[in-house]
C-alpha cells in the first residue's frame, strides 16, 4: 500500500470527502458542499516527524502513518482504557512501540481522544482497518451533524 492508494480509496469511496494539506499531513476530511472551513476529520496521512510528534519515527525511508479518528469505545475494545492526555511534546503513558511498521497502535499523541494509527500497513492490513476507516468516517459525519454552519455558507 501507499498513501496515495489509501487516500483514493478514501475519497472515491467515502462521500462527502474532501483532501486537505493540513499541519504537514494530507488529510481527508468530511465536508459536504464545503459548508464548513475544512469539514471533520475522517484520516489523516503523516509522512514526516513534527516538532511535537517523533515518535513514531517518520524520518525514516518510506516510512508514513495513517491516523484514524474513532469512537473513543472502539479504542477502548482495541487498547483498553483511554490514556491520559501527555504533556506537549510527549506521547501517551502506554507501552506500545509507537515506531513499529504494519501494526496497529494507539495514536503517539491523540490516542487520549480515541485516534490510532498504523505505520506502512499492508494490503493485508488494510483489509482489517477498512471497517475502521467506515467508523471513522460515521463518527465524523455525526460530529459534523452537530456543527453550526458559519454565515455564508448555507
Amino acid at each position: 500500500m501507499t498513501p496515495d492508494k489509501i487516500l483514493r480509496y478514501c475519497l472515491a469511496h467515502l462521500d462527502g470527502t474532501v483532501l486537505v494539506n493540513s499541519w504537514g499531513e494530507r488529510c481527508v476530511f468530511y465536508n459536504p458542499d464545503g459548508k464548513l472551513k475544512r469539514g471533520v476529520y475522517v484520516l489523516t496521512v503523516k509522512e514526516r516527524d513534527g516538532g511535537n510528534d517523533k515518535s513514531s519515527r517518520l524520518d525514516r525511508e518510506g516510512i508514513y502513518r495513517v491516523n484514524l479518528g474513532l469512537r473513543r469505545s472502539t479504542f477502548s475494545q482495541l487498547f483498553g482504557s483511554l490514556p491520559k492526555r501527555p504533556a506537549k511534546g510527549g506521547v501517551i503513558d502506554m507501552e506500545y512501540d509507537f515506531s513499529a511498521v504494519n501494526t496497529l497502535l494507539p495514536h503517539p499523541v491523540y490516542g487520549w481522544m480515541g485516534w490510532i494509527c498504523a505505520l506502512n500497513p499492508d494490503e493485508n492490513r488494510f483489509e482489517e482497518l477498512k471497517p475502521l476507516v467506515w467508523e471513522a468516517y460515521e463518527y465524523a459525519k455525526e460530529k459534523y451533524a452537530g456543527r453550526k454552519v458559519p454565515p455564508g455558507r448555507t
